[in-house]
């Protein structure tokens, strides 16, 4: 009996003629999914684990001990969502048959995590890799022309995500890049130059040897080329407008790419890199020499040369030319926050 059956039922003449009491009322059991949830969570510590290896359309090609499947993530970590290089956990089908689908059921804690803002969001993260152990930037020396804004930010988001960084120049038998260098003496990178006609890896192999690299670059610069080069692999190379010097986007998608003995991440080009997630006490963890003297500095100091009472400005065993490269890494943070605001 119903609410509305019960109500016609107790003003019938006949059922008016008692006392009514809990015999009269029917209790219905407790519908299905009403217990409480129990404060308990699965371990899935002893699930099979996997390596995330690129995402499309909420798929994600995990290379497990068994080789690469097909994965989904469990509706609980759907906000979360995982990226390149996540570790995870799987349950589900682990066959890799055409039409299999693994479910990711736990994302490992992350080493690391390198993110930008959006463009028109600073409080919207973007995730991008996780896991990475060093940041290589790809610029050409010449068509396009180097970007000192663009890199600067590449460095800063490389640094206050705990990863090292390193610059590839190419096309340097095309133009010198000596000027352009000259700005980030004193920055804790290292760099390398290729040639057009001859690239000359072998340097650069060292450096990626048992790391974890995500490459970035934006378009014409001749990352794909280089991309291909040193893994083998025959990603798409767009054509360089021979007057404005910008290419195609010829990657869509984050993709890791397994080396002889390490991983090479490649990142579609982007033109934009937003800082708004970053804090300047995130930049200071990459220059801990700048760091410790930076503690006796006035509560909100910026840090900069004409500001009172900066503990920089005092005598110091700071390189003048490190000193002024992290200064103009702080001036682009907080430039671009202040243009956000």
């Amino acid at each position: 009996m119903d609410g509305s059956g019960f109500v016609s039922w107790l003003y019938e003449p006949e059922n008016q003629k008692h006392d009514l009491d809990e015999s009269d009322v029917r209790i219905r059991p407790n519908p299905k999914g009403s217990r409480p949830r129990t404060k308990r969570r699965p371990n899935y510590d002893d699930l099979p684990k996997g390596m995330v290896l690129t995402v499309n359309l909420a798929r994600y090609q995990v290379l497990t001990e068994s080789g690469e499947i097909t994965a989904t993530l469990a509706k609980e970590l759907r906000k979360q969502g995982a990226v390149v290089g996540d570790i995870v956990y799987l349950d589900g089908d682990l066959s890799g048959a055409k039409g299999s689908l693994a479910r990711i059921v736990k994302i490992a804690d992350r080493k690391t995590l390198l993110r930008r803002s959006s463009e028109d969001d600073s409080l919207n993260e973007q995730p991008i890799v996780a896991n990475a152990d060093q940041l290589a930037v790809v610029m050409a020396s010449a068509n396009p022309e180097p970007n000192i804004g663009l890199l600067d930010r590449y460095l800063a988001s490389a640094f206050a995500s705990g990863l090292d960084a390193i610059l590839i120049m190419t096309k340097t038998d095309v133009k010198d890049p000596s000027e352009f260098l000259e700005d980030l003496q004193g920055l804790p990178i290292s760099i390398f130059k290729t040639r057009s006609d001859d690239f000359n890896l072998s340097e650069l192999k060292k450096q990626l040897a048992d790391k974890k690299t995500v490459f970035v670059g934006y378009s014409g610069v001749g990352k794909s080329t280089l991309v291909n080069a040193l893994t083998g692999t025959k990603l798409d190379t767009g054509d360089v407008n021979s007057v404005t010097g910008k290419g195609k986007h010829t990657s869509s998608a984050a993709k890791a790419i397994a080396l002889d003995d390490g991983w090479l991440i490649d990142t579609p080009g982007v033109r934009t890199f937003g800082l708004g997630l970053i804090e300047k006490e995130d930049l200071l963890g990459a220059f801990e020499d700048i760091a410790e003297i930076t503690t006796s500095c006035p509560r909100g100091c910026d840090h900069q040369s004409g500001t009172a009472g900066c503990a920089l400005n005092e005598e110091n065993q700071i390189p003048i030319a490190r000193l002024n490269s992290f200064r103009r890494l702080l001036k682009v943070l907080e430039a671009e926050q202040w243009e956000r605001k």
